[in-house]
């Protein structure tokens, strides 16, 4: 394999002593990792915080309605709450760790977490859609920001062995928020109205920024990000590959599952109360798909993304051939879900392996990625949609992600260089 491709993980990397508990008490100011010790509380913590972002994120799908009726707009305007925190979040992940690259990332954390309480208090008791907005611009620079740092202080607070189980454990906080955001947010708001779901949300927050403040130990600035920095790892040609391999695997799912509700309404025909337990059986089957990826990830995370996008890639097309089969449609999607849960912990893994020594800034380029693929993806899937009918989402979705897994298959990264290959 040519040096110019391959990604340098040594052996040392999946061997060590077995990971035992550390308390922050035990390193106040050193990275748990070079101890060979797991602060778990610390994943947790980080675990937590996903959790609470990723809900505040869900919660207006959910809400829309009366969020319009309430604030006097349309629905299309109280939408763009959802839009203001993608466009913010895509902006702050590559910045946020430029920024703050002088701050203990403790700090720079528990900053991100204040956002997020913030956030949640101000949309509680906006009264207006721009106070909204506002609400959710705070909200995308605590998700652009947290989310381009949760793997390098994972990196920090585990060893290398069970890195991949570490943010295996951190997108938990995906999965299950996945699963209950959108559902919960929508009975809490039927039953006391729309705000008392980001109450909900707000407690959750300040409870996770309490067992931040705990245990997470101090962690001084280790990488040196900048924008000089950041074109920099552009340059390197296992970055570029991780990053068009999330461009084309990301849109292609976004492409796929944004209009998945039009395919089960107009091709495989199911009632609302269907829909909604299929789409209910896709989130369970991302919770358990998560902890799969997590575990083909620590053997090789290139195979963990081959896995989910070659299941997919199946998926899509069988969707394609036989959509109008409520089993196959049904089956079909759940197990999308679980094939979609190896994607975030694969692209994860690969990226701050691929560009240990600036973490952070890898980290938010990803970021970026994701959030550049998810628009183009619902963009590319909508036109495709409109000109072929509901089935242009697992078209694109199919050949997109088809391509994404054959170059990751054939450029992904190796657990060991071979040498003179």
């Amino acid at each position: 394999m040519s040096e110019s491709i391959c990604i340098e993980c040594p052996d040392s990397q999946y061997a060590g002593n077995p990971a035992t508990l550390a308390t922050p008490a035990d390193l106040p100011e050193a990275d748990a990792s070079e101890a060979g010790r797991a602060n778990w509380l610390g994943i947790a913590s980080l675990a937590l915080g996903v959790f609470g972002l990723v809900t505040a994120e869900f919660l207006p799908a959910s809400l829309l309605t009366a969020m319009s009726t309430d604030l006097g707009v349309s629905d299309g305007a109280a939408g763009q709450a959802v839009t203001a925190t993608a466009i913010v979040g895509a902006i702050a992940a590559p910045t946020i760790p430029v920024l703050t690259r002088n701050f203990d990332r403790k700090r720079v954390v528990l900053v991100l977490s204040m956002l997020l309480v913030l956030s949640n208090v101000l949309a509680a008791t906006a009264n207006s859609l721009p106070v909204l907005l506002v609400s959710r611009v705070m909200l995308g620079v605590a998700l652009g920001g947290f989310w381009s740092m949760a793997a390098a202080l994972a990196m920090r607070l585990v060893p290398e062995n069970v890195f991949a189980r570490a943010m295996s454990f951190i997108l938990t906080g995906v999965s299950v928020a996945t699963v209950c955001a959108a559902p919960i947010g929508a009975y809490m708001g039927n039953l006391w109205g729309w705000r008392s779901a980001f109450v909900a949300a707000g407690v959750v927050s300040v409870a996770t920024l309490a067992v931040q403040i705990f245990a997470i130990p101090k962690l001084p600035p280790k990488d040196n990000p900048n924008l000089k920095v950041l074109f920099e790892l552009l340059g390197r040609s296992h970055v570029r590959v991780a990053l068009l391999a999330v461009l084309l695997v990301i849109s292609g799912h976004f492409a796929g599952f944004t209009y998945i509700r039009p395919l089960m309404e107009h091709i495989t025909h199911l009632s609302v109360a269907t829909i909604s337990a299929v789409l209910l059986g896709y989130g369970i089957g991302g919770f358990f798909g998560n902890f799969a990826g997590a575990f083909i990830a620590e053997r090789s995370e290139r195979h963990a993304i081959v896995f989910g996008g070659a299941l997919i890639t199946v998926l899509a097309i069988a969707l394609w051939v036989a959509g109008a089969s409520s089993t196959v449609a049904a089956v079909s999607i759940a197990l999308w879900g679980f094939a979609f849960g190896a994607f975030p912990v694969g692209f994860q893994t690969w990226i701050v392996r691929a560009a240990p020594d600036q973490a952070e800034g890898a980290g938010g380029l990803l970021v970026a990625a994701f959030q550049i693929a998810i628009a183009s993806g619902a963009v590319g899937g909508g036109i495709l949609v409109d000109q072929v009918g509901a089935l242009g989402g697992p078209i694109f979705a199919a050949v997109a992600i088809m391509l994404g897994t054959l170059l990751t298959l054939r450029y992904g990264p190796r657990p060991a260089r071979i040498e003179g290959a």
